[in-house]
């Protein structure tokens, strides 16, 4: 494989010093080259691999040795400065960027965590071939993901799929974007995977008929008025068909787009002359067309867009661009990431993006690899860092920020009492800047409170504002204080009892008199000076006549906490007549933490503690609920399976579940090419615990390969 990867690099290249890339090889095979790996290939292989698809992406000599180096200093098969003497500065910056990424901990949690996930990866990927070294080694691992453990398999595709599939949308490797996805989603949902698969594959013959029918319909008719077109049909990669089933809540039966076509033009004007030679021909959808070529994307991507009625009666995605369009898309310079993400480029973001405009220059003129390189290496996030929390979520800020900035993130409290920082298990000083990839820890004392020097040292607003807002209510809670006393002095120089007054509606009605809204900004103001004692002791003998006492505010009636029993063996505290049902995103079960969530005309639905539901939704809208230990009845749950396709296996699925008084409510059995069968279940279970005891039986059955719990997420259990 070492000399097909030679031979690439010099057929694109071929002044380049492969050599380095022999010594690599020879290097790493003292070490690796005995050993196999799960799949019984050379445990190199994975290494020659990543290195073989970067030359496919035409990268220099010195990617393709550090692709095959990426795990020597991960390994400690030899020291950095060994490595700089050995391969150069070059190749060791490339390694040790690398590998600082590839050791970043990810833990399923919020969008906006795997978003800062994200951007941290970015902004420590000073050199854009690391993004490209860590994409491969992703890559080559999902490839090869077949033989490990099915937790790893399912932990491994989640990340790729939160993280290293967008990385390679915004980077415009849309190709690679979509074997990530495809493969990350065979892992976690192997029975819609296959689903769908299964589906196209019926289809494939009308499928192809269909498409050879549409570019010679297409073709001639552009032909007919002098436009030579190259027409390009394709089916759509199984994920975004699975998204868009999704998305509409549709069966793979009722999606009619699955099929998009290209139309290729020599020129912009033929471009626009196609589209309305198409447009006469079949009725454009409303809402669908999008003219990217007049307005380019910020990314510089270019194309028409259009979705048609087809020539039979179906919904049809149409792309026309110029040949040179089509190629800058292929390429993957024009990055089409915040459109396929869904969500609009702000001017921040699209400046820091603005590498990809001159790498689309550079790349016209350059034909040297390394010199085109050299040209692009940049940092897309110059002006923010990413730190850890010790429970390994990610937080953004501005450069130059402190421990200071990070404790208000957390909580103004956290803030206030912040007496120091721990950052990577190291005591550091307020002033300390925050670098990416630190993880930062926050000590805090009661007898902390902030000083006037934190607003020299914090970067944020969100932590100005705070130390600001600290000093202005120390300040107004000892005007309130002096005000009190002062007017207290006032009271006893008439005679007149302050305490009786304090609570009272007459004072309540000086205050407004004042045009103030409360008597603690009645006090406030006497305090600073504002208003004088006398005004406000004369305005009060204004209001009441001498005779009048205060009256003794009524006990207000306090009624105990209402615990309403409702329908589903769940307890909503403080709240009576109303509808609770529970969430079919994640199934609850008695026995799990729960919590609600108030709907809008539905009532409340009960949801798993950890639904992304409920960590997307409102947080004004989540209420507390509990199971009630009395309830009875059993639960509907999701279990699905991969067993042996053979005879029986179904009747010894039964009797263990039957033997622990769990009844199967539905059943679904799918054989697939592997002579094995994929089994979705519905079970009813009383609570978590015999759950959990079905999931144990069910993995010490004997033909039973894979057991999980159908949810939100493939692992829980």
């Amino acid at each position: 494989m070492i000399y097909e990867i030679i031979d690439n690099i010099l057929d694109y290249y071929p002044e380049a010093e492969v050599w380095r890339v022999e010594q690599a090889y020879v290097f790493m095979a003292k070490f690796r080259g005995a050993k196999s790996d799960c799949l019984g290939d050379p445990y190199l292989s994975h290494a020659l691999n990543i290195a073989r698809i970067l030359t496919g992406m035409h990268l220099d000599v010195a990617t393709v040795t550090a692709a095959i180096l990426h795990e020597a200093l991960e390994y400690k098969l030899l020291k950095k400065e060994e490595m700089e003497e050995l391969f150069g500065q070059e190749v060791t910056n490339l390694v040790l960027g690398v590998t600082r990424i590839s050791n970043l901990e990810y833990n399923e949690k919020t969008a906006s965590h795997r978003e800062n996930l994200i951007k941290m990866i970015l902004s420590l990927a000073t050199d854009l071939r690391i993004l490209l070294i860590n994409l491969a080694d992703r890559l080559d691992r999902m490839r090869r993901l077949r033989c490990q453990p099915s937790d790893m398999q399912i932990s491994v595709a989640r990340e790729t799929l939160d993280i290293y599939a967008p990385i390679a949308n915004r980077l415009g490797i849309d190709w690679m974007k979509k074997e990530l996805e495809d493969l990350a989603f065979y892992y976690l949902d192997p029975f819609a995977y296959q689903e769908i698969i299964n589906g196209i594959a019926k289809k494939s013959e009308e499928q192809e008929q269909y498409i050879s029918r549409v570019k010679e319909i297409i073709s001639e008719k552009l032909a007919e008025h002098g436009l030579n077109a190259k027409v390009l049909g394709r089916v759509k990669h199984v994920y975004s068909i699975y998204r868009k089933m999704l998305a509409q809540n549709i069966d793979l039966d009722h999606v009619y787009d699955i099929i998009a076509f290209r139309v290729i033009l020599k020129n912009i004007a033929n471009c626009y002359e196609a589209l309305s030679i198409i447009h006469s021909m079949w009725e454009p959808i409303r809402g669908r067309y999008k003219d990217y070529i007049s307005k380019p994307k910020p990314n510089m991507y270019q194309s028409l867009h259009t979705s048609v009625i087809g020539p039979f009666g179906e919904k049809m995605e149409i792309q026309i661009r110029t040949e040179k369009m089509d190629k800058i898309a292929n390429e993957g310079i024009a990055a089409h990431w915040a459109y396929k993400e869904g969500r609009k480029v702000d001017e921040g973001e699209t400046e820091r993006f603005s590498w990809i405009r001159q790498l689309l220059e550079v790349h016209q003129e350059i034909k040297n690899p390394k010199d085109f390189i050299r040209s692009v290496k940049f940092k897309l996030f110059p002006d923010e860092v990413y730190v850890f929390t010790p429970e390994g979520e990610v937080k953004a800020f501005p450069k130059g920020s402190t421990p200071i900035d990070f404790a208000y993130s957390i909580h103004s409290e956290v803030g206030h009492h912040c007496v120091g920082a721990r950052i990577n298990g190291k005591m550091v000083p307020l002033k300390y800047e925050l670098q990416t990839g630190d993880v930062v820890e926050i000590i805090t004392s009661s007898k902390q409170h902030p000083s006037s020097d934190w607003l020299k040292i914090a970067k944020t607003s969100k932590a100005k504002s705070r130390i600001r807002h600290w000093f202005k209510v120390q300040e107004t809670q000892r005007s309130i204080t002096l005000g009190r006393e002062i007017l207290e002095k006032e009271f006893r120089k008439r005679s007149l009892n302050f305490s009786h007054f304090i609570n009272s509606d007459i004072l309540h009605e000086v205050a407004v008199s004042f045009s103030l809204k409360s008597v603690k900004d009645l006090l406030a103001n006497v305090g600073y000076g504002k208003i004088s004692a006398g005004q406000v002791a004369g305005k009060l003998c204004h209001l009441t006549s001498p005779e009048e006492k205060p009256e003794k505010p009524e006990e207000l009636e306090t009624k105990p906490d209402l615990q309403k029993k409702l329908p589903g063996g769940v307890k909503v505290r403080g709240v009576s007549d109303i509808l609770v049902r529970l969430a079919r995103c994640c199934s609850p079960l008695p026995g799990e933490p729960i919590v609600g969530y108030i709907t809008k005309g539905h009532g409340i639905t009960v949801h798993r503690a950890k639904c992304p539901n409920i960590l997307k939704g409102s947080k004004d809208r989540v209420i507390e609920v509990e199971w009630d230990e009395t309830g009875d009845g059993v639960y509907p749950v999701g279990v699905d399976l991969i067993c042996a396709n053979s005879k029986g296996m179904l009747a010894t699925i039964s009797a263990a579940l039957s033997n622990l008084d769990i009844n199967i409510h539905e059943a679904r059995i799918n054989a697939r090419p592997d002579e094995k069968s994929l089994c979705r279940f519905v079970l009813e279970v009383k609570d978590y615990d015999q759950l959990k005891k079905a999931l144990t039986v069910l993995r010490n059955t004997n033909g039973v390969f894979q057991v999980w719990r159908r949810g939100f997420s493939a692992k829980s259990s």
